[in-house]
């Protein structure tokens, strides 16, 4: 046990060090510097090499991730080229914006996605299966860039249900931030729906085949019961799974929705930090959100043996 968590956790290192490492050696190969962005279009070599050297940034890619990579493990994700903030308290300011997006799309996308998955798998073959397979092909379908403008054209223009733009915290009150939060977080939720469905509604039409449902049955159980109740625990190992790594990959992949919405959030933190060449920022980000991800795996390993007891009396023997 202890020999595979080492394991787990020297691969989890291995991904942030690649991950990091891969998003600074991409931002190298575009054209400009950060020098450049501050002093201009007009800037002479010369400036631009003195500003360079001063910022640091004369040395080699690798000279430069491994300065970088000596302060990261210990905590420090260095400063801001541009602004002079520490990464690390920028990202902690931006966080909660993205986080409650990433929380509250997951939380509309299970919502949604098992009752719909529970309906489709009573009846396999069914209209209600065939027309949830059609609207969950329909969302599937439907980029989170597509849905979020069409989405604040019928709700937020025609309707004026909610704002077009901007961000309220929850020191505003719980109403004015969900107004805020509500629409993006659809935006982002439309996809993960439709996998959600997809991938449950099949494991629970394979575990409604199985021979403890059919005793279950046989038993005079009601249907609801057998499907709730033995049918839905051990269907929903997939499902944790595809949760737990989509919100680790929406809090990374929030830039696009965040960029329209005009939100503080993460995902819009990277956006201007890659247009202004300010690889700092965008290397403490990236490497913060790996380490979030890695965590999320292990949380939903762990997590296989509450739902199924028999899990934790195989890893005890």
């Amino acid at each position: 046990m202890v020999l595979t968590a080492l394991r787990r956790v020297a691969r989890s290192a291995l991904v942030v060090l690649l991950v990091s490492f891969l998003v600074v050696a991409l931002l190298s190969l575009a054209p400009g510097s950060l020098a450049e962005v501050i002093l201009g279009e007009n800037a002479t070599p010369e400036a631009v090499a003195d500003l360079n050297a001063r910022l640091g940034l004369d040395g080699s890619l690798f000279q430069q991730y491994f300065d970088w990579l000596g302060g990261a493990v210990q905590g420090d994700l260095g400063t801001s080229l541009l602004t002079g903030q520490p990464v690390l308290q920028t990202i902690l300011e931006r966080l909660p914006v993205t986080l409650e997006l990433a929380l509250l799309a997951q939380i509309i996308a299970l919502s949604v996605a098992v009752p719909l998955a529970i309906g489709a798998a009573s009846r396999p073959g069914g209209l209600l299966d065939r027309s949830i397979s059609a609207l969950s092909s329909m969302f599937l379908s439907i980029p989170a860039f597509v849905a979020a403008p069409v989405l604040v054209y019928f709700f937020a223009i025609s309707l004026q249900l909610f704002p077009v733009t901007g961000w309220a915290p929850l020191s505003e009150g719980i109403g004015p931030n969900l107004q805020a939060a509500l629409l993006p977080s659809v935006a982002i939720a439309l996809n993960e729906i439709a996998a959600f469905q997809r991938l449950l509604r099949t494991d629970l039409a394979n575990t409604l085949r199985e021979d403890f449902i059919s005793a279950a049955r046989a038993k005079g159980i009601s249907s609801s019961y057998v499907m709730l109740r033995h049918a839905l625990r051990p269907s929903s190992f997939s499902l944790i799974t595809l949760a737990g790594l989509s919100t680790g990959r929406l809090i990374g992949g929030t830039v696009i929705v965040e960029s329209l919405f005009s939100l503080p959030g993460l995902g819009q933190l990277v956006s201007s930090s890659i247009t202004s060449r300010d690889v700092i920022v965008v290397q403490g980000v990236v490497a913060f959100v790996a380490v979030t991800y890695v965590l999320l795996n292990t949380v939903v390993d762990l997590s296989y043996g509450l739902l199924d007891p028999r899990l934790r009396q195989e890893a005890t023997r």
